[in-house]
């Protein structure tokens, strides 16, 4: 694991951005196409808006990027919550990205259909491949929520599906989400977290004893790839660093 802190979230982004388009031309030198899980949520937005401008803009081959997504809640796309509706406006709507290169959690079909679905599109990109997405963007909860694993919730059990939808009875909703056993297949995974409210829960994420159902986010650990966490200030408060 790889811890990168920042003096607060526009440097935090600044950084995370540079980190992100370099990782992305070093990785498309040796294959064809780059595949991206995206994270939801308020905390990227800032990052998306500066890989959508100059320089990353054109620094990046964005015909070659496929984008995914880790979790979805299950809204129509015009709902504010969407987080596929988010990253349209703030990145992929800017970049030029083709729109087969791009692959929502649907949320006009039953949230089970939709989990399936996107299972077998997972499957088509990824199998026979010793890892699955190039990077995977996460972020974490004030609760060590990541994803949608949630704690004490069963899917945080989860060992076998890549794609679940369940009902989440704390916010009234059904959710998408990515497991962890495709998450830990990644070859990269970035968390970002941000913000004093996280300082007390992310030193017991990484520094504290193993407890997933009370912190999911322990549960992210790539198997044969790359962990990082771009923090700020802030959050990293508590950490021993």
């Amino acid at each position: 694991m790889e811890l990168h802190i920042a003096k607060d979230t526009q440097q935090l982004s600044e950084n995370l951005a540079a980190f992100i388009s370099q990782y992305i031309q070093d990785v498309l030198q040796k294959q064809e196409h780059f595949t991206f899980a995206l994270s939801g949520g308020n905390t990227p937005k800032s990052l998306y808006a500066l890989l959508a401008k100059e320089p990353y803009l054109n620094m990046i081959d964005w015909q070659r990027v496929h984008f995914f997504w880790g979790d979805e809640r299950a809204v129509p796309f015009d709902d504010a919550r969407n987080n596929a509706r988010m990253a349209y406006d703030v990145l992929l709507d800017k970049t030029g990205t083709p729109a087969e290169n791009i692959h929502v959690m649907r949320t006009d079909i039953e949230p089970e259909a939709a989990a399936a679905e996107y299972e077998k599109i997972l499957h088509r990109y990824f199998d026979g491949r010793p890892n699955t997405f190039d990077l995977v963007l996460l972020g974490m909860g004030d609760d060590g929520h990541t994803l949608s694993l949630f704690p004490g919730l069963p899917i945080v059990h989860e060992k076998k599906a890549w794609v679940k939808a369940f009902f989440l009875k704390a916010q009234d909703m059904y959710r998408i989400t990515l497991t962890a056993p495709v998450t830990n297949l990644a070859s990269c995974v970035v968390f970002m977290a941000t913000g004093a409210g996280k300082a007390l829960t992310l030193k017991s994420v990484i520094d504290g004893a193993t407890d997933p159902d009370k912190y999911p986010s322990q549960l992210i650990r790539p198997e044969n790839g790359e962990l990082h966490w771009f923090v700020d200030e802030a959050a990293a408060e508590a950490l021993q660093v």
